[in-house]
Formats: structure tokens, C-alpha cells, sequence
């Protein structure tokens, strides 16, 4: 019990390192990549520190996953690395031994895993996503900021308000300069509003105004005189929402006929079960031989990590393309998986020299 205790205790504090460095190096890369975005004018600056909350969200399935793996490997090769584990089999006991503790530690954050890939990952991407496309209306809308000349951020529409009154809501002497299939179109009105439509497109409402459109260069411009006229200011990005298959509800994706939404299925059931395995897989992966150097079970592993998972990203991308109907071959790779997992163990246990031998000598 107290070997248990001992071995959860480091467990966890390698684990609690091991995701602080893995969220800061992440935290840090969303940055880059959102400040980027920022600088491009894809992005509003005001919305980057609420986008790196939901990006972490998102990732954070695939950083506990990591950091399972990790604390797993790092524990017991300390433990071969300072002879520990020489000591604990030279006393007799298996290597088998260490299965209970190891799923002790690998099963809550399993399941935490379980809860983020299906809910919660879904949800802040798709709640980070709306939010930017809200961010995006907003800074739309304030190009009828008073007495300065704004560009869409399409690039195809100018604006221009001279007064505006917050109280009405309304806007006065209005200037709007578009572009569409290389004709001009040069709006004067009196006054306007903006208003959402139930579909989620907003437009600016103009009343009084005159509406000049044609070609640059060209003397046949058409003047149109009007009481009432609309300008859409930005699209409808609800419809595209529930369209994302990485940010669609469990609901949608269990019994859809999609392929793209059974890949996205198959991905997100994939994640804690190959977390669990590799996990185990990390036991007899983190055996050190000081002859071998101190980092080439450290490079055994992670080859053995990124080829799981890039069989579960390559078997999720024929399921897309509908090369797969169903998920025989992601069941068949986990079962794998943990057939390695068994012979590994079985390997540690004896030798494999020996092991061969005594297969050799009851075949005789």
C-alpha cells in the first residue's frame, strides 16, 4: 500500500509539470499564431485573450493525453535509471506488479480525457468560433463610426457617417462605396440603421437617399433616387456553425450517415482508449539500458506514440473519403495496440533470448 501511495504521489507530481510546460508551450504558439491573425486583420485584437481560453479548451484532450503518456515513461525510467527497479525484481516480484498503480493514475484522467474529447473540446471550439464571427459583425458595424472613412473587411465596401446619435440608434448623412462583378455603386442617404435579420445577416437600413451605380470610366451611370434601400453588412454565419464537423454536438455526430461526421466520431472515441493503452504501453517502453544511452527508450516511445496516432489520424481520414464504412479498422488497431502492450510485458517478464529458448525446448 504504501509502494501505491508512493508511486501515485509521483505520479502526479510529474504529471502536474509535465502539463504546465506542455500548456505554456501551447499558450504560447496560440499567441504567435493569434497575434498573427490580429496583425492580418482576420482576427480582432480585443478577442485574442478570450480565443487562447477556448483554444486551450479545445487542445486540452490532446495535452492530457500527452501528459498521461509522458508522467508514465518518466516515472519508471527513474525508477530503472536509479536501480529501483532491480531491486524490485530481484525481491521476486513481477513487472506485472506495477499494472495496478499505473491504471490507479491512467483511468481518472482517462476518463477526464473521455469528457473533453466528446464535450467539452467541441464546445470551446465552437463557442470560440462564434464568439470571433461576433467580434467580426462588431467591427463591421463600427465602420459607422462618425467622421471617419472605413473599408469592410471584405475590402469591397467603404463607409462613411458624418453624425451618429447612440440614444436612436441611427445614423445621419451616409456615405457607402461598394464593388460587385467590377461595378461601382456610390450610396448618399440621410439617415440609416442597423438591424439583424432572424438569419443572422445585418444590414444597414438607409431612408432619403440617392444610389449612383456603373462602371469606371464609363459615362452610363444610373442614378436612382430612393425613400427606403439596404446594404448587407456582413453574412450569415450561423448556417456555416452547425455545417463544422470539429465543433458539431455528440448528437449530431451519433447516427449520422456523414462520412465526415463518423471520421470526426471515430477520432474523438479513439483519443481516451489509445490514451489508456499507451499509458500501459509506457511500462515496459520505459526500461532503461545504461549500455543504450540514456535517451533511446525516450526515442523508442515516441516513435511508438506518433505511429499510434497517425494510424488513428490515417484510418479517421479514409473514413472521411469513405474508403472505411465502419470502424473495424480503428477496433482492430486498438486491439493491436494492446497485443503489443501484452507481448511487451511478456518480453520484460523473461528475456527474450530465454523466452525463445524455452519455446524452442517445449516445441522439442
Amino acid at each position: 500500500m504504501i509502494f501505491y501511495r508512493s508511486v501515485l504521489r509521483e505520479l502526479t507530481a510529474v504529471a502536474f509539470a509535465v502539463f504546465s510546460v506542455l500548456l505554456a508551450i501551447m499558450t504560447v504558439t496560440q499567441v504567435v499564431k493569434l497575434f498573427d491573425k490580429a496583425a492580418a486583420g482576420v482576427l480582432p485584437t480585443d478577442a485574442i485573450v478570450a480565443m487562447i481560453a477556448f483554444s486551450t479548451l479545445s487542445y486540452f484532450g490532446t495535452l492530457l493525453s500527452i501528459t498521461l503518456f509522458i508522467s508514465v515513461l518518466v516515472v519508471l525510467t527513474r525508477t530503472w535509471r536509479d536501480h529501483e527497479m532491480a531491486v524490485w525484481l530481484t525481491s521476486g516480484l513481477s513487472p506485472n506488479r506495477w499494472i495496478q498503480p499505473i491504471l490507479a493514475f491512467s483511468v481518472p484522467l482517462t476518463i477526464l480525457i473521455t469528457i473533453v474529447s466528446l464535450y467539452l473540446g467541441p464546445w470551446a471550439a465552437r463557442k470560440g468560433s462564434e464568439y470571433s464571427d461576433v467580434l467580426r459583425q462588431r467591427e463591421e458595424v463600427s465602420a459607422l463610426a462618425p467622421g471617419v472613412f472605413k473599408e469592410s473587411r471584405s475590402g469591397d465596401k467603404v463607409y462613411f457617417v458624418e453624425n451618429y446619435s447612440g440614444e436612436a440608434g441611427a445614423a445621419y448623412n451616409i456615405f457607402v462605396r461598394s464593388v460587385s462583378d467590377g461595378k461601382t455603386s456610390i450610396v448618399f442617404a440621410r439617415e440609416g440603421t442597423v438591424r439583424t435579420e432572424p438569419n443572422g445577416e445585418r444590414y444597414l437600413h438607409l431612408k432619403s437617399g440617392r444610389r449612383y451605380e456603373g462602371e469606371a470610366g464609363h459615362a452610363d451611370w444610373r442614378v436612382v433616387e430612393f425613400d427606403r434601400y439596404r446594404v448587407k453588412i456582413t453574412q450569415n454565419i450561423r448556417s456555416n456553425e452547425d455545417s463544422r464537423t470539429k465543433t458539431a454536438d455528440m448528437s449530431r455526430l451519433v447516427g449520422s450517415d456523414r462520412s465526415e461526421d463518423k471520421a470526426e466520431l471515430a477520432w474523438r472515441i479513439s483519443l481516451p482508449i489509445a490514451s489508456l493503452i499507451l499509458a500501459l504501453i509506457a511500462i515496459p517502453l520505459s526500461y532503461y539500458n545504461p549500455r543504450s544511452g540514456h535517451t533511446f527508450n525516450l526515442l523508442i516511445a515516441l516513435f511508438v506514440y506518433q505511429l499510434y496516432y497517425n494510424l488513428i489520424s490515417l484510418i479517421q481520414s479514409w473514413i472521411a473519403k469513405g474508403v472505411l464504412s465502419s470502424y473495424w479498422a480503428l477496433v482492430l488497431l486498438h486491439l493491436l495496440m494492446a497485443g503489443v502492450f501484452v507481448l511487451l510485458m511478456l518480453w520484460r517478464r523473461k528475456p527474450l533470448k530465454l523466452w525463445l529458448r524455452s519455446l524452442g525446448g517445449s516445441r522439442a
